[in-house]
Order: C-alpha cells, then sequence, then structure tokens
C-alpha cells in the first residue's frame, strides 16, 4: 500500500503512534547499562522486532530509536562522532519495518543539560546538535519528526528551527512533558500548556501536545481538555503519548501498574477531547496500544 502524504493523512481521522521503546528493548533482548540508540547500528534486529510488534498492534507509525542520539547526549557515550550513522540507521530500520504503508517519525529527545545561563549548552552548539540528528533521519527515510518529552519552550524552538534547517517541507511535532501542580500541570521548567502553545504555534510545527511527565491518567485527560482549548484557532493537530498511569515504586524500581484496557478507557477520552494523535509512553507496550486501537476505532 503506498503512503499518503504524511500531512494529508493527518487530516483523515485518529492517527497511532507506538508506545515505550526502552522497556521493550530490554525485553526484546537489549543489555541494560548501554546507549540505546547505538542498537541502531550493532543489534538492529532487536530494534526491527520491537518496531514490527507495534505496527503489529495497530499503530499508524513508529517512532525511531534515536531518542538520545543528539551529539550533546551521545558525547556522554563517547559516540559524538556517530550521531549521523546512529540516526540513519534509526530510520532505515524503521523504514524497513513500516514498508510503504505506514510511517516513520524521527525522534529527537532533550540534551540533558540546560541553554545557558541555567545550564553549560550554548544555543549554536544545541542548534548544531539537532540538526546533524535530522539529517540523519532525513537520509534514513523519515516521514515527519517528532521533538519529544521537552520541558523548556527555548529547547523546543531550537530543535523545531534546527529540523527546519534541514527540511521545509516535513511535518514536526512538539511534546512536553507535565507534572502535577496544585490544580493545573506545569512542565518541570514551569511551562503551561497555554504558553506552549502561544509560543510554539507559529514556529513551524504541526502538533503539539503532551509525553511522559508524572500525572496520573485523570490529570492527562484534564490536560488534554486545556490543550485542545488553547489550540482551537491555530490549526495545530492535538498530540497525547500518556504513561501507562502514574508510576509506583516497587522496590527501588519504578513500575506502571495500569492495565491495556484501563489505558485504552483514558486515551478514548483524551481523542473525544481533540487529540488526533495518539499513542503511549513509558509503560505502555503494544498490548496497551493494540487495546487502544480496538476502543477507538470501535
Amino acid at each position: 500500500m503506498k503512503r499518503t502524504a504524511l500531512n494529508e493523512r493527518l487530516g483523515q481521522g485518529v492517527f497511532f503512534l507506538d508506545g515505550a521503546m526502552g522497556t521493550q528493548l530490554f525485553a526484546a533482548g537489549a543489555a541494560p547499562g548501554r546507549c540505546n540508540d547505538l542498537l541502531n547500528i550493532e543489534s538492529p534486529d532487536i530494534v526491527v522486532s520491537v518496531h514490527r510488534r507495534y505496527l503489529d498492534a495497530g499503530s499508524d507509525a513508529v517512532i525511531t530509536n534515536t531518542f538520545g542520539a543528539n551529539a550533546i547526549s551521545l558525547r556522554r557515550h563517547g559516540l559524538e562522532d556517530k550521531t549521523f550513522a546512529i540516526n540513519k540507521a534509526g530510520a532505515k530500520i524503521a523504514r524497513q519495518a513500516t514498508g510503504e504503508g505506514r510511517y516513520v517519525l524521527g525522534d529527537l529527545g532533550p540534551c540533558g543539560d540546560f541553554l545557558e545561563p541555567l545550564g553549560t549548552v550554548k544555543e549554536v552548539q544545541l542548534a548544531a546538535a539537532f540538526a546533524a540528528q535530522a539529517e540523519g533521519l532525513l537520509s534514513g527515510g523519515v516521514d515527519g519528526f517528532i521533538i519529544e518529552t521537552m520541558t523548556a519552550i527555548e529547547e523546543v524552538l531550537v530543535a523545531v528551527a534546527a529540523v527546519r534547517s534541514v527540511t521545509t517541507e516535513l511535518p514536526i511535532f512538539a511534546s512536553l512533558a507535565f507534572d502535577p501542580a496544585g490544580d493545573a500541570a506545569r512542565t518541570m521548567m514551569g511551562v503551561a500548556p497555554v504558553d506552549a502553545v502561544k509560543r510554539l504555534s507559529d514556529a513551524g510545527i504541526t502538533a503539539i501536545g503532551f509525553n511522559c511527565g508524572t500525572l496520573d491518567m485523570p490529570g492527562y485527560v484534564r490536560l488534554a481538555n486545556v490543550f485542545a482549548e488553547a489550540i482551537r484557532q491555530t490549526g495545530l493537530f492535538l498530540l497525547a503519548e500518556p504513561n501507562a498511569g502514574r508510576p509506583e515504586l516497587d522496590g527501588d524500581t519504578a513500575v506502571y501498574k495500569l492495565s491495556p484496557d484501563a489505558f485504552a478507557e483514558s486515551l478514548a477520552e483524551i481523542a473525544d477531547a481533540g487529540a488526533k494523535i495518539l499513542g503511549g509512553c513509558c509503560g505502555t507496550t503494544p498490548d496497551h496500544i493494540a487495546a487502544a486501537v480496538r476502543k477507538i476505532h470501535n
């Protein structure tokens, strides 16, 4: 099946992304404690197997295994010189899994530091790191980009501009991570949903929303409603990738206990609020995505 252009497909109804990547890589045989992004080169079969499980679950798109594959993050593993290769391989692996019928989003995660003066990263360094990552992903054949788990608007803006320096055509999704803040939700850097929409709506993105964070499922539903109201006049699509509920400690390990059916119920409420791009983050599995696809499509 030939792919419709992603921008066109987004206007045709609910669009399902995949779920958590890291835990699924470990379940598929990846060794803990290593750089997961390097698996794109050293163990591509593991990565492909995860993508295929999500596609079998009903995902319309998979997200590349490149969350930490910017040069600043890779430098901590001594892999900065492999930035282009890791990202290109991640995109090609995902493209191999999807074939022509479905879609690949190139994943850009936070650099793990803050821009000066709060942190040590200069804006020109961050821009170069994201641009190099985007170049590798584009070379590998992505259909669009997702900038996710962000907490600072400034980093999102640099990432969007970096991607736009590489391609002016492919869609960009921007997603922030939110935590409880009284009766509302804010990112770790204090960004409110309305502020995020105001500052990003003219930046060249196609969709905005949320993933990860520490909200419970009712909190994610409330957040979706706030975002839906904020974007009403912008023309942006609303994206939602909640965790499988709030993490609980089991000894020293954070675990997510929300069942696939319970996750699907809440994701359906989020869809009812206006989210058109749906997926999962920490704690979600192909079973969670499959349950959501059944619930929402039926």
